[in-house]
C-alpha cells in the first residue's frame, strides 16, 4: 500500500491548501495518507473532507515543534482527536511567538543586506500565526537572493547563518503527552536532520519511548538510504514501529507525495494495527 504519513497545507508553511495537497496525493497514487501541518490543526477538515470524497484513507495528523537539549526536533502525532482540549492548548502555547520570531529573522536579513523580509515572508503565507523559515525561503528565491528554497536553507536560515533564530518550542514529554492524551500516536519525525551522535541519538529514543513514543520516521523525504537502513536498524533496537512520509511541502519543492521507496519488511509499519 502507498501510504504517506508526513505533509503539509498552507494551514502552516505548506504551498498548497489542504484539499489540494489531498487531491495531488490521490493522483500519485497514495492509498493512506496523514495531514500533518506544524503546530496546526485546522487544515484537517477540508483534508478529510477531500479525501472521502476521492476515496483515499486519512489520518488526522499534526507535526509538534520540540526542543530537546537545545536541539529543535519534530514529534509527528499520527490519529489524534483535532477537538482535544489539551492538545489544542499545548499547541496554542507553542505557536505563540513565531511573529517576533519571523521580525528578528528578518532583521539578520536586513544586516545581511536583504530588505524586505518580513513582509515578503508574510505575503506568501495564508496563517500568518504559523510564518516560518520555509515562506523566507520562498521569498529568498522569488526576490532571485538564491536559486530555490533548499539553498536558502544552506545559505541563510540555518544554526550560524543570517536569518535563523532559534525558538523555544514545546518539551518532549510534553508534545507526547499531547499527542497520547488526544488518542494518537507518536513519531519522531526525519531523524537524519538533527545532525546528533549516536550516543545523542541513542539518548534522544530512549526518552522518546520512555515517554510513549512509538514509533520513527525510517524512510522520508530527507533521508538517504543509507539513512534508511540506519533508522530502520534502530527502530528495531529500541523496539518501536516505523514510519514512511514525504514530508511534502510543495511541488518541486523536495521530495514528492507517495514517491519514496516501501518500508524494508522486517519493519513493523506504524499503521498497521489501523482498521479501515
Amino acid at each position: 500500500m502507498n501510504v504517506d504519513l508526513h505533509c503539509h497545507s498552507t494551514a502552516s508553511d505548506g504551498a498548497l491548501r489542504p484539499g489540494e495537497v489531498v487531491r495531488c496525493a490521490a493522483a500519485q497514487g497514495v492509498e493512506l495518507l496523514a495531514l500533518t501541518d506544524h503546530d496546526q490543526l485546522s487544515g484537517l477538515d477540508e483534508a478529510r473532507e477531500a479525501a472521502h470524497e476521492v476515496g483515499i484513507a486519512f489520518a488526522d495528523g499534526v507535526e509538534i515543534s520540540v526542543s530537546w537539549r537545545g536541539v529543535t526536533v519534530h514529534v509527528v502525532g499520527l490519529g489524534v482527536d483535532p477537538r482535544h482540549p489539551g492538545l489544542n492548548a499545548g499547541l496554542e502555547r507553542v505557536r505563540s511567538g513565531r511573529i517576533e520570531r519571523a521580525r528578528e529573522m528578518a532583521r539578520q536579513l536586513e544586516h545581511a543586506g536583504i530588505s524586505g523580509g518580513f513582509e515578503g515572508a508574510m505575503a506568501l503565507t495564508d496563517n500568518p500565526a504559523m510564518v516560518s523559515r520555509t515562506h523566507f525561503a520562498r521569498y529568498l528565491a522569488q526576490c532571485g537572493r538564491v536559486a530555490g528554497t533548499k539553498e536558502a536553507f544552506r545559505h541563510y536560515l540555518v544554526p550560524g547563518k543570517p536569518g535563523y533564530v532559534p525558538h523555544r518550542w514545546a518539551q518532549l514529554e510534553d508534545a507526547l503527552r499531547w499527542v497520547i492524551d488526544a488518542g494518537g500516536q507518536a513519531v519522531l519525525a526525519h531523524p537524519g536532520r538533527y545532525g546528533l551522535s549516536a550516543a545523542a541519538m541513542d539518548s534522544l529514543l530512549g526518552e522518546f519511548s520512555a515517554g510513549g513514543g512509538c514509533a520513527i520516521e525510517v524512510v522520508t523525504g530527507s533521508h538517504s538510504p543509507d539513512q534508511y537502513a540506519l533508522f530502520g536498524a534502530l527502530a528495531m533496537e529500541h523496539g518501536l514501529a516505523a514510519s514512511r512520509g514525504s514530508d511534502f511541502h510543495g511541488p518541486q519543492e523536495g521530495a514528492e507525495l507517495g514517491s519514496l521507496p516501501e518500508l524494508d519488511r522486517r519493519l513493523s509499519p506504524v499503521w498497521a494495527g489501523w482498521s479501515a
